[in-house]
């Protein structure tokens, strides 16, 4: 999710993340994961994935790799990887390289 400049920090994001969690509640999903901005993403619920045993294929930056449940105790007693579809391995590449280069 994103959003364009000029909309930042008007409410915008958060409606976004908000709605998105209650259509995956409401067809039944009880865990999203995202990859995204650690300072922004706890206010939702989110807190890190690795702690509760999840990896990432391809692997994300620790602090940017979170879950959310949306049923209490949806992880307890999981463990496994997520493997990202080939559009999200390209963006790790990316991100990969452009630290390397920096």
């Amino acid at each position: 999710m994103s959003v364009v400049p000029d909309w930042q920090r008007r409410g915008v994001g958060s409606a976004l993340v908000r709605a998105g969690l209650a259509a995956c509640r409401a067809v039944g999903h009880t865990v999203v994961i995202v990859v995204g901005h650690p300072a922004y993403y706890p206010r939702f619920g989110f807190v890190g994935a690795l702690p509760l045993g999840l990896t990432s294929d391809p692997p994300f930056p620790d602090e940017a790799f979170m879950v959310a449940e949306l049923t209490s105790g949806a992880l307890r007693g999981r463990r496994g990887i997520v493997v990202y579809g080939e559009e999200f391995r390209e963006l790790a590449i990316r991100r990969r390289s452009s630290r390397s280069i920096a």
